[in-house]
């Protein structure tokens, strides 16, 4: 078994490793490719910028994570076509279908960035063409396999001219259309020709065989070879079956949720959040669920006092089924000496008066935490989007304090699990300060803490959130509140997001954690401000084209007839960004 997926850049561990693979293989395989052209494949995926093409890598992995075959393809947006430059298994792993998938998912990637065809070069399979017999079989294997797709080599061209007068087997140039059914024209054959010969064959071909080639197309259309196998058969039209599984988004749901059900009333962060969610997300046809995996107890440690964790687990189990515990007394003038009474201590551990301990808090905030850690280990496999579905949420809550629903800081336990790999970038974009994920990282320099929010003059959680928190000791400068007003304009709020991702993109993150809020809404009851679908779809856009592996962990929101809605809209908006669809809402 092998899974496809596609690496976008080396920046986490487990990218840079399967690039290396690739690499491996390349030098295997190919051996008169130039080692500078090897060592350059890391550069071509960093900063597709510095060419005049985007690289798309894609590898088959198995469940080791061992690179069992890649393909790598240039796009070429100025012309709307991809050049497959590599195809190719690992030695020993011909065979198993990995060819065929690499192709079919390559072809589906180039159908999504609005190529018109795939190009690339085969060596020919007749023997006018190619003297030596073995290597005759090999290539009419070869171009059997691409006819299957519908690929087929140009005709009545000099493209397969040796550069060198009496050179043996010159390459064809083979076409893909997809199965679009729509033929090259001249003027653009040649322009897509002459990209080929001066970035593939840069300092190689001379200019004058360069013009010798492209002028050499005059049929227009341009002309195919007729099928010559026998699996020859109607051209394959890439997949719109809808989003390969590589660029789905994982979805890990805190299931066991809906205990903490506080029925108390006026208590608006209730389960029906989650499900008004994830119904509404379904839809889209761009998740991907995933069971969440349980981690041990030291985890909450990472990031909480342990004195805190045990308090909590022990009041949980004590309050039993009872009435819930609200916190009442705070010892503002003697925190060195705790009361013994734990329903009475909870002040000692807690911001506000309510947020309540009863007998499931505990658990669900666990689970909370089992299910981002998932999501986050997820994005360290190399998946691209991630998100956990939980409640209750957790930015609020600090090294030894709980409060605004949330008991453990799951968000800041997966930027802690992740800054293990690389720097990580945490934007908070709740309506209400994070004060918990601020307080947690405060002094660190390799977590970048970015929050936007209601100023505390109006907004809880009051004490925090203000323009002049930096940061300190080695984390001063690395932590950036935007406390915005009480009426706020969808424009405004935009004008704020991208200057906060300005700051993180300077960061140069390996990964970024989104704390969530969808309270921004209108009409949301803890929140002021009037964000509607749109533009959650358009700040979910502006985060995605980060372009960074992003674990996306759910806070608050709690105006349950636009939740889901708007959760859906903020999704697509994501997605577009990250894999370059911006402005499409995409439904399976």
């Amino acid at each position: 078994m092998f899974r496809i997926r596609r690496i976008y850049d080396c920046a986490s561990p487990v990218d840079r490793q399967a690039v290396g693979q690739v690499q491996e293989i390349l030098r295997q395989q190919f051996p008169l490719i130039a080692e500078q052209e090897v060592a350059k494949l890391p550069d071509q995926l960093q900063d597709p910028l510095k060419h005049r093409f985007r690289s798309v890598l894609f590898v088959a992995e198995d469940a080791r994570g061992k690179v069992r075959g890649f393909a790598l393809v240039l796009y070429f947006p100025d012309l709307s076509f991809c050049y497959l430059d590599f195809l190719s298994a690992a030695p020993g792993a011909t065979g198993g279908g990995i060819g065929g998938a690499l192709f079919q998912r390559l072809r589906e990637e180039a159908l999504q960035l609005g190529a018109t065809g795939v190009f690339f070069e085969c060596l020919p399979d007749d023997p006018a063409l190619c003297r030596d017999p073995s290597l005759l079989r090999e290539n009419a294997a070869r171009l059997r396999f691409y006819e299957a797709f519908g690929g087929r080599p140009v005709i009545g061209t000099a493209y397969e001219t040796p550069l060198r007068p009496g050179d043996d087997c010159a390459p064809l140039l083979v076409i893909d259309g997809l199965g679009l059914g729509q033929p090259l024209r001249r003027s653009r054959a040649r322009k897509i020709v002459r990209s080929i010969l001066e970035c593939k064959y840069a300092g190689v071909c001379p200019p004058e065989y360069v013009e010798a080639v492209v002028s050499s197309f005059t049929d227009d259309p341009v002309r195919l070879r007729a099928p010559q196998y026998a699996n020859a058969r109607r051209p394959v039209r890439a997949s719109e079956r809808g989003v390969p599984s590589d660029q789905r988004i994982s979805l890990t749901v805190n299931e066991g949720h809906a205990l903490h059900h506080v029925k108390e009333r006026g208590y608006v962060e209730a389960p029906v959040r989650v499900e008004s969610i994830r119904r509404a997300i379904e839809k889209t046809g761009l998740f991907e669920p995933l069971p969440p995996r349980r981690f041990p107890e030291r985890v909450l440690t990472t990031v909480h006092d342990r004195a805190f964790v045990r308090y909590l687990k022990t009041v949980c189990e004590k309050v039993g089924g009872g009435p819930s515990v609200y916190p009442y007394v705070f010892p503002i003038r003697n925190a060195a000496r705790p009361p013994k009474e734990l329903p009475v201590r909870a002040g000692y551990y807690c911001i506000d008066t309510f947020t309540p301990l009863n007998a499931n808090a505990y658990r669900a905030a666990r689970g909370a935490v089992h299910c981002t850690l998932t999501a986050a280990e997820e994005v360290l496999r190399g998946r691209r989007l991630a998100y956990a579905l939980v409640r209750p949420p957790s930015h609020h809550a600090e090294r030894r304090a709980f409060g605004g629903f949330c008991y453990f800081n799951a968000t800041a336990i997966a930027a802690e699990n992740l800054s293990r790999h690389g720097r990580v970038a945490v934007l908070d974009v709740d309506f209400h300060h994070g004060n918990g994920t601020e307080r947690i990282f405060y002094e660190r320099a390799d977590v970048f803490t970015v929050s936007l929010h209601g100023h505390p003059s109006f907004a809880y959680p009051y004490f925090s959130g203000f323009a002049d928190e930096r940061g300190n000791g080695e984390g001063k400068g690395f932590n950036l509140n935007l406390p915005l007003p009480e009426t706020l304009s969808a424009e405004a709020y935009r004008s704020s997001l991208a200057e906060a991702l300005d700051r993180i993109r300077r960061f140069r993150p390996s990964f970024l954690v989104v704390a969530l809020g969808l309270d921004t809404a209108r009409g949301d009851p803890t929140g002021t401000w009037g964000l509607t679908a749109p533009d959650f779809h358009s700040n979910g856009a502006m985060i995605g084209a980060l372009r960074l592996p992003t674990l996306v962990c759910q806070e608050g929101g709690y105006r349950i007839r636009t939740l889901g809605t708007n959760a859906a809209a903020f999704f697509e908006g994501l997605w577009g960004g990250a894999f370059g669809f911006r402005g499409r809402r995409r439904r399976s």
